[in-house]
C-alpha cells in the first residue's frame, strides 16, 4: 500500500487518478443515458415500452452477471481489468456509432447492455483496488469523496445529456460517451501496477469459485447483516423510485414538471452530505453512519407521506439527500474492512444483487400497493424498511470492522 501523509487523503496518487477517471466515466455515462432516453423517445414518438426497454438493459446484466462478475474480478488482476473494461465499452460504443450512422436506431440499446454487463466484472474490481490502496484510516473518507462526485454530476449530468443531445444530435453523443470511456482508461492506466496476488487461485472452477462467495457471506457476521441492510433498502427504494413524480402532482397538487426541484434539491443535499461524512469520518464508526442514514431516510419518507406544503416536503427530501450519502459510505467501509482481499470481488456478487433485487422487485409492484394502498401507505412502507435496515446494524456496534472475522470465513469457506 502507497505511503501517504497522514490526514491527507489527496496525497494518494490513487485517490487522485480514480477520481479524475470517476469524472470521465460519470460524464460519458450521463451522456450515454439521457441521449438514448431522448433518442429512443423521439424515435417512437414516447413509446412506453421501448423506453423501459432502456431500463431492462441497464438493470437486467446486474441479475445475470453479478456473481460471475465478482468471481472473475478475484481471479484476474484489478486495474487491468478495469482498464480493460472502460476499453472495451468505447468499442462497443464506436460500434453502435457505425451502426447509427448507416442502419438501424435500435443499435443504441447495444451500447447500455455492454456497458452494465462490464460494470459487473469493473465496479468489484474497483473495490479491489481501494483495498489495495487506500489506508484503513482513509477508507470511510474515500467513500465519502465517491459519494460526493456522484451526487454533483446528479446535479449536473442531466443537464450535460440533455445539451449535447439537443445541440449535437445522437451521433456526437455516442462519440462523447466513447472518448469518454477511452479517457478514463488511459487515466487509469497509470494507476499503480496490481500488487502480486495474496494467494494463486487453485485449479478450482467458476462455480466453486461462486459458491465459496457464498460460503464466506453466510460464515461472517458482519457480511449477513450486510446482505439484509441492502434488500431492506433495496426494497424501500424500489417503492420511492416511481412514485416522486406522484407526490408533487396528486399530494401537492402542482404540475409534474415540478419533480425536478426534488431532484436538484436531493442531488445537491448529496452534495453537502458527501463532504460532511467526509470531514466526520475518522469520528463515526461505519455501523453509526449506517444507521443514521437509515433512520433519516426513514423519517424523511414518513414525513413526505404527511407534506401537504412543497416547502415543507422540500425540507424533508434535502434532509434525506443530505444524510443519505451515510448509507453508501457505510455499506462499503463495513464491506472492504470486513472482507479479505482474495474474497472482495464474490462478496460484492452477491450482495449488489440483493439490493438491485429488491428494488426491481418493487419497482413492478410499487404502483400496485399505491392503487391498492395509497401513496401515503406505500412512503410510510419505504420507511418502515429503512427502519428495520437501521436495527439490522445495532448488533455490530460492538465489532470492530478492520476484517473482524475474514481470517475465520477465509478458512471455513475454503474448507468447506
Amino acid at each position: 500500500m502507497e505511503n501517504v501523509q497522514k490526514g491527507n487523503i489527496f496525497a494518494n496518487k490513487f485517490i487522485r487518478y480514480i477520481l479524475l477517471a470517476g469524472v470521465f466515466v460519470q460524464i460519458g455515462t450521463w451522456v450515454r443515458n439521457f441521449a438514448i432516453l431522448l433518442f429512443v423517445m423521439d424515435s417512437t414518438q414516447g413509446n412506453s415500452t421501448a423506453v423501459s426497454l432502456i431500463y431492462v438493459a441497464e438493470f437486467a446484466p446486474i441479475f445475470l452477471f453479478s456473481f460471475i462478475g465478482g468471481t472473475y474480478a478475484d481471479r484476474w488482476r484489478p486495474k487491468r481489468t478495469i482498464v480493460w473494461c472502460d476499453i472495451l465499452s468505447a468499442i462497443s460504443v464506436f460500434a453502435v456509432l457505425f451502426t447509427l450512422i448507416f442502419g438501424s436506431w435500435k443499435a443504441v440499446f447495444f451500447v447500455t447492455l455492454v456497458s452494465a454487463i462490464l460494470s459487473q466484472f469493473s465496479q468489484p474490481s474497483m473495490m479491489k483496488l481501494f483495498k489495495q490502496h487506500v489506508p484503513q484510516d482513509q477508507l470511510q473518507a474515500a467513500m465519502a469523496m465517491f459519494q460526493t462526485l456522484m451526487a454533483i454530476f446528479m446535479i449536473i449530468g442531466p443537464a450535460i445529456g440533455t445539451m449535447i443531445f439537443q445541440k449535437y444530435g445522437i451521433t456526437v453523443s455516442i462519440a462523447v460517451t466513447g472518448i469518454c470511456f477511452l479517457l478514463s482508461a488511459a487515466v487509469l492506466y497509470f494507476l499503480p501496477a496490481d500488487q502480486a496476488p495474496v494467494r494463486e487461485l487453485k485449479e478450482t472452477t467458476v462455480r466453486k469459485d461462486i459458491m465459496d462467495g457464498f460460503k464466506y457471506v453466510k460464515n461472517s457476521f458482519a457480511l449477513r447483516i450486510m446482505a439484509g441492510a441492502f434488500l431492506a433498502a433495496g426494497l424501500a427504494v424500489g417503492i420511492l423510485q416511481p412514485l416522486g413524480v406522484f407526490v408533487v402532482v396528486e399530494q401537492l397538487g402542482m404540475a409534474k414538471e415540478n419533480l425536478q426541484w426534488f431532484l436538484m434539491v436531493n442531488g445537491g443535499a448529496m452534495l453537502v452530505g458527501g463532504a460532511l461524512v467526509m470531514g466526520l469520518s475518522r469520528k463515526i464508526s461505519p455501523q453509526k453512519l449506517l444507521t443514521i442514514g437509515m433512520v433519516s431516510s426513514a423519517i424523511s419518507v414518513i414525513g413526505i407521506s404527511f407534506s401537504t406544503s412543497f416547502f415543507i416536503a422540500l425540507c424533508f427530501q434535502f434532509i434525506n439527500g443530505l444524510l443519505f450519502p451515510c448509507i453508501s459510505t457505510g455499506i462499503n467501509t463495513i464491506i472492504l474492512g470486513s472482507t479479505d482481499e482474495e474474497y472482495v470481488g464474490r462478496v460484492n456478487g452477491v450482495l449488489n444483487p440483493l439490493f438491485m433485487g429488491g428494488m426491481v422487485i418493487m419497482m413492478i409492484f410499487s404502483g400496485l400497493i399505491k392503487e391498492m394502498g395509497s401513496l401515503q401507505l406505500s412512503y410510510q412502507m419505504a420507511g418502515l424498511l429503512f427502519i428495520i435496515g437501521g436495527l439490522l446494524i445495532i448488533p455490530m456496534y460492538r465489532e470492530t470492522i478492520i476484517k473482524n472475522d475474514s481470517v475465520t470465513t477465509t478458512s471455513t469457506a475454503t474448507n468447506e
